[in-house]
């Protein structure tokens, strides 16, 4: 058995020594390159597109605009409909498009094409008193956008302390290495596109809809990706642009974004507005939460983030509201970034839990384990698997917690003031059908096929062992093919779901292989066997809480002259079953833990409401944490046997890392400073001006 060990990743050589093809870099003859235009406006409507200076330039093919653009049909997303119209919903969406037969050529052609507009009014900033914010009826993975249990302002107003906050995430954008990039090719009413996603199943059924032909008819290639975090679920303006200005050429296209054109191209995280309330008695028993979280998304396209799905279940409160409203603004329609909903929910909710400890003069960590629900406390469902307390102690244990003098501000060495603080994590388990086709040769070698894709995460090398141990060979004998949507139906990389999904069909297709071999008494023919399994009739029923769950500790230093913050040690315990790779795994909690430390400490994208545009658009000024900023880092699992959870046994690893770890840094700074900072990133105006 090699599912559980840390084997090395299948691509790692390939990765190294640059022999892995990414979406940009597959040879294609008679190439042409495509550079999108951007509006300038943050409202308004195209009144006219000038191209003749970029046509004048014979390296020039094209230039498209909504006045020449094919006719494309909805699909999952407002924004992938391109060039359909004159209208402008935000600054920085696709008015057009340069065809040219060099990168340079359409680049500076893109720059050339004078675009006008009659400009309206926009709103771009969010407000919780916009009398035009609506009640969702559902967020985003199906949580409701309202959900009521008891009486809570009756408890609020009868608890013996409250705590009544309010807590600040900015916009956020997603900065994977490799950037968004597309080569589109048609051959009749055939589309082949090699592309950087997250699902090239789910993008080829995008395809079909948005061009009107069966999804069958789109290959969608995604051999490597050089990380997504959401940024590629589904195919981005620009990536349907390029499939554009392939049909009306009829040549192949290619094109890959800027890092400036990630900001407004490509969706990040809406800013997001958490009003806590907790009430509890003197004890610490919580006696009401009520989470009211407020949050974005555009004019053209509802997207609600389920910032307070994580309240539902964290603690015990026999009063819980959770409510969501929504600004439409006039900025990109904001989709999932790692842990939607649940990072900056729990920053907020753990933030809040953190407060009422000091309000009632209690241990953070106790009050977290006193309020421990028998059932989830928003459905009422048993637990399948919680573990967090077990995660709680084991960190407090491993961490020195219990050494910690409580009081804030006190522990100081020249200019240096250090603190303490911890937070939970969960991420809800989730799985979906898939399709994978398993094939043994008489030589005895198999070959596994599945629609999947590895975003960074060691997915191709997680299936791989699955397949090998379901077909009870040693990996050397197997095969694993990915990134193919001809492969079949297969789950998206996202929601920490992938390898759950995928490698329930891959354990499937090999185990119905297995009993073919069989009933042929052990031996494969001469023209082999082959068997395609799917996995949409399996999955469980919705009857019980399935969650991942852990727990962030964390020290930190303060200047306490510049208000300058480092973190000094973070470490995680997490309790997700039986990772299926421990190398990979242990590798996904670190990357995420590092983000938290990012969000914490640096991630915003400041918004000019005057111009409506995203101001620092790029890395230089959109700061994200390196090497620099990361000491002591520290990932544990506690791997409870959770294998029957999914079909390919365990939990999904790779969101749980950065929820919470936002609020421990938080926390751990109010320790050190006494300053409580609610607005995230905490930065060192922010320390200063409250101290």
């Amino acid at each position: 058995m090699t599912t559980g060990t840390g084997l090395p990743r299948l691509e790692g050589r390939d990765k190294v020594t640059g022999a892995a093809r990414y979406a940009y870099e597959y040879p294609v003859d008679g190439v042409l390159y495509v550079w999108p235009v951007g509006a300038s406006v943050a409202s308004g409507t195209v009144t006219n597109v000038d191209g003749s200076a970029a046509l004048a330039d014979p390296a020039v093919v094209a230039v498209l605009d909504h006045t020449n653009a094919p006719r494309l049909h909805p699909a999952v997303i407002a924004d992938q409909l391109v060039l359909q119209s004159a209208t402008v919903a935000y600054r920085g969406q696709v008015v057009a498009g340069v065809v040219a037969t060099t990168p340079e050529a359409a680049r500076e052609g893109a720059e050339q094409v004078l675009v006008r507009y009659a400009e309206h009014p926009h709103k771009v900033m969010l407000d919780p008193d916009d009398p035009d914010l609506e009640l969702p009826e559902t967020t985003n993975a199906g949580f409701p956008g309202t959900s009521v249990k008891g009486d809570v302002d009756a408890a609020l107003d009868a608890a013996d302390v409250v705590v009544d906050r309010v807590y600040t995430t900015p916009p956020e954008h997603n900065n994977p290495m490799e950037t968004v990039a597309t080569i589109a090719q048609w051959d009749g009413d055939r589309l082949l596109v090699h592309d950087s996603n997250q699902g090239p199943a789910a993008v080829a059924t995008a395809y079909g809809m948005l061009w009107d032909i069966p999804h069958e008819q789109v290959e969608v290639v995604t051999e490597h990706v050089g990380g997504g975090f959401g940024s590629k679920v589904w195919p981005s303006p620009a990536s349907v642009l390029t499939t554009v200005a392939a049909r009306v050429t009829g040549r192949p296209c290619k094109l890959m974004l800027s890092r400036q054109q990630m900001f407004t191209m490509v969706p990040g995280r809406t800013a997001t507005r958490s009003r806590i309330r907790l009430g509890a008695r003197r004890d610490g028993t919580l006696t009401a939460i009520d989470h009211d979280a407020l949050q974005y998304t555009s004019v053209i396209h509802e997207f609600v983030e389920q910032t307070g799905s994580a309240t539902r279940t964290m603690y015990a409160a026999d009063n819980l509201r959770v409510r969501h409203r929504l600004a439409r603004l006039n900025l990109p329609t904001p989709r999932v970034m790692r842990a939607p909903g649940k990072t900056p929910g729990m920053f907020a909710l753990e933030s809040a839990i953190d407060e009422l400890a000091y309000a009632l003069d209690l241990d953070p960590l106790a009050l977290r384990m006193a309020n421990e629900p028998a059932t989830e406390p928003a459905t009422g469902q048993p637990f399948d698997g919680r573990h967090l307390v077990e995660c709680l102690t084991t960190g407090a244990e491993r961490f020195g917690w219990a050494d910690r003098d409580p009081t804030p501000g006190v522990r100081r060495h020249g200019r240096a003031l250090f603190g303490t603080g911890l937070a939970s994590s969960m991420y809800p388990v989730y799985q979906s059908g898939s399709t994978a086709t398993a094939r043994a040769e008489p030589d005895g070698t198999f070959g596994v096929s599945v629609a999947a894709v590895d975003i960074g995460t060691g997915a191709r090398t997680a299936l791989w062992q699955l397949a090998a141990d379901a077909c009870g060979v040693p990996t050397d004998r197997v095969t694993i093919h990915i990134g193919r949507a001809s492969y079949g139906p297969a789950a998206l990389a996202g929601g920490s779901s992938g390898t759950a999904s995928w490698g329930g069909a891959v354990r499937k297709a090999c185990t119905e292989l297995c009993e073919r071999i069989a009933e042929h008494g052990g031996a494969v023919p001469a023209d082999g066997l082959e068997v395609t399994a799917n996995t949409d009739a399996d999955q469980p029923a919705a009857d019980r809480a399935r969650h991942s769950y852990g727990a962030h500790f964390c020290a930190v230093r303060v200047d306490a002259d510049t208000g300058q913050v480092r973190v000094d040690r973070l470490l995680g315990v997490f309790a997700h079953g039986r990772p299926v790779n421990a190398r990979t795994a242990h590798s996904q909690l670190l990357g995420a833990m590092v983000m938290g430390v990012s969000m914490a400490l640096h991630e915003q994208t400041v918004v000019d409401p005057g111009l409506g545009l995203f101001v620092n658009h790029d890395l230089a000024q959109y700061h994200v944490a390196t090497n620099a900023d990361i000491r002591g880092l520290e990932a544990h699992s506690l791997e409870w046997a959770d294998d029957d959870i999914t079909l390919a046994g365990g939990k999904g690893i790779g969101e749980l890392g950065i929820v919470g770890a936002g609020a421990a840094v938080a926390n751990a700074v109010y320790h050190a400073t006494g300053v409580r900072v609610r607005d995230l990133p905490i930065t060192l105006e922010k320390i200063r001006r409250a101290g």
